[in-house]
């Protein structure tokens, strides 16, 4: 099964790099590396010595990252490209040695027809002054909790969208072309991924955690809930009410109504960003 992965990147070079060099040291290689620059002039024209691939130029709209039509743009250039599966992976995300073997052997197996594949994530502490040593990039392992994180080897079927992320999942070709790719709609930062997640369980898709398909989120700054985001987060939230008629990211909004940031967002209220918010 020819697999391709697909990494949006916008910054974060160094992470780029570190993935890079996980990939490396994978069972199996990938077959194509799809990285999708937004906005982002300074990645260079190839990926690695020893991974063959290609980057795409995704330019933005405004001050929000689309998100959303990077990846359908890294999806659409990696089936041209002959892609068979398609693995999407966070830039910040590290895979673990046998993420990849693991999303292909699940995607022929019986069970996991007609269903999304997603995979554990770890998020790791800060590394030490020589970064992460991928070599035993395995003994940190420790998944998010808010997700299945099933032992390798095993597969746990699920039909909660509202567990989707787009950190680590993977979809066959023809999965992703039934389901459709992602709403471009939204924009910048949040509630993309789940209404993707949404649309394919409107089409009978489902997800399935897949206990090989290890990934390792690598430390970089951030705020919860993350304030640099309040402004995308409401936008994509309203737009994601006017399609679902539920509101999604609830954990984030709630935080967000503590702090006086936003008001709104519950029951049919819209979410609105209060002008006296102060977001640094």
């Amino acid at each position: 099964m020819r697999t391709a992965v697909i990494t949006l990147v916008h910054g974060r070079h160094a992470h780029l790099a570190a993935q890079q060099q996980a990939l490396l040291r994978s069972s199996v290689l990938p077959d194509d590396y799809v990285i999708v620059a937004m906005d982002d002039p300074g990645i260079a024209d190839a990926p690695a010595p020893g991974l063959a691939g290609t980057v795409v130029e995704v330019p933005g709209t405004g001050e929000q990252l689309p998100l959303a039509r990077a990846r359908n743009t890294g999806a659409r250039t990696a089936i041209d490209r002959g892609a068979e599966l398609l693995v999407f992976l966070d830039v910040d995300c590290l895979p673990g040695p046998g993420l990849l073997a693991g999303y292909v052997s699940a995607a022929g197996a019986a069970e996991t027809k007609g269903r999304l594949l997603c995979g554990p994530v770890t998020y790791l502490d800060p590394p030490g002054p020589s970064g992460y040593d991928l070599e035993r990039i395995e003994e940190l392992d420790a998944p998010h909790p808010a997700r299945p994180a099933p032992v390798p080897g095993t597969i746990i079927p699920d039909d909660s969208p509202d567990l989707f992320w787009s950190l680590s999942f993977a979809a066959t070709n023809a999965l992703w072309q039934y389901v459709g790719g992602f709403c471009e709609d939204y924009s910048g930062y949040g509630g993309e991924d789940t209404d993707y997640a949404r649309r394919a369980q409107q089409r009978g898709v489902g997800l399935a955690w897949i206990g090989a398909a290890r990934a390792y989120h690598q430390w970089h700054p951030t705020q919860d809930p993350p304030v640099q985001h309040v402004a995308d987060i409401v936008r994509n939230a309203n737009l994601f009410y006017q399609r679902w008629g539920s509101w999604p990211m609830g954990g984030w909004l709630e935080g967000f109504r503590r702090m006086g940031l936003i008001e709104g967002g519950t029951g049919a209220v819209p979410c609105e960003l209060k002008q006296s918010a102060e977001l640094a």
